[in-house]
């Protein structure tokens, strides 16, 4: 592998760890270098996983750290994340995903304006509407399963509902979505492993940069808070929602 190719995957990597801890949707950096590098798309996506576990780990492990995360409060919803997305990975060989493609990004388009129009939404904790065992096995599990089948916006989803069901601040809705981040994307890459569908090299050199960019976001994030988090957040989710939109909207009729 030449030079130049290593420092333009550790930069990636430390970009998309920088951008993905903060709001989600790294994989729009990642995904078209790999895609560009990698022959089999299938390894592309391997190696993608590989490298934002790196990420998600980093991000779970500063957080935890900063006292941002309790571990003892978020391990059964990180399990049930591993195992719904074992399920949702499961399903979308039988089903067809054409439809929940079309709807993500009409949803994500709402998650952005909603967001928007709350201008305070996330700044402080509020009463929890849904209790700790029910978000667990409802939407940890759910969104999980959604991991596994689709993936888009996953990040965004977690964040939204961390806020609006358990009453968490932006900061602590970030950094218990990274844990759970991080069980997703473990059952993903576990899959990929078995298929031997991962290269190594890139995934690798990738997560190196993934864990730098992690690790520099987390304490931004625990350092700055809402007020920092906040217009990366809602700039991801519309860049999300557009290439979304212009995937399954406007690609589909050239």
């Amino acid at each position: 592998m030449e030079w130049w190719l290593i420092g333009l995957l550790l930069l990636t990597g430390l970009t998309a760890g920088f951008v993905d801890t903060l709001a989600g949707g790294g994989g729009l950096i990642t995904l078209p270098v790999l895609l560009n590098l990698c022959p089999d798309p299938v390894v592309a996506l391997g190696t993608n996983k590989l490298q934002s576990t790196f990420g998600s780990t980093s991000a779970t492990y500063h957080f935890a750290q900063a006292g941002t995360l309790n571990c003892r409060e978020i391990w059964r919803a990180m399990l049930l994340a591993f195992l719904g997305s074992l399920v949702g990975t499961v399903l979308v060989q039988h089903f067809d995903a054409h439809l929940l493609k079309r709807i993500v990004p009409l949803l994500l388009f709402a998650v952005a304006i909603f967001v928007w129009l709350s201008p305070r939404l996330g700044y402080q904790d509020i009463h929890p509407r849904i209790s700790r065992v029910k978000f667990d096995f409802m939407i940890a599990f759910g969104i999980g399963v959604y991991d596994g089948f689709l993936g888009p916006g996953t990040g965004t989803f977690l964040a939204l509902s961390f806020m609006l069901g358990l009453g968490f601040n932006l900061t602590r809705a970030t950094a218990n979505t990274k844990a759970l981040n991080w069980a997703s994307n473990l059952a993903s890459l576990l899959l990929f492993l078995v298929a031997e569908k991962v290269w190594f090299a890139a995934g690798f050199i990738m997560g190196a940069g993934q864990w730098m960019g992690a690790r520099l976001a987390s304490q931004m994030v625990v350092a700055r808070g809402a007020r920092f988090i906040r217009p990366v957040f809602l700039t991801m989710v519309t860049l999300l929602t557009l290439k979304l939109i212009c995937d399954n909207y406007f690609k589909a009729h050239l």
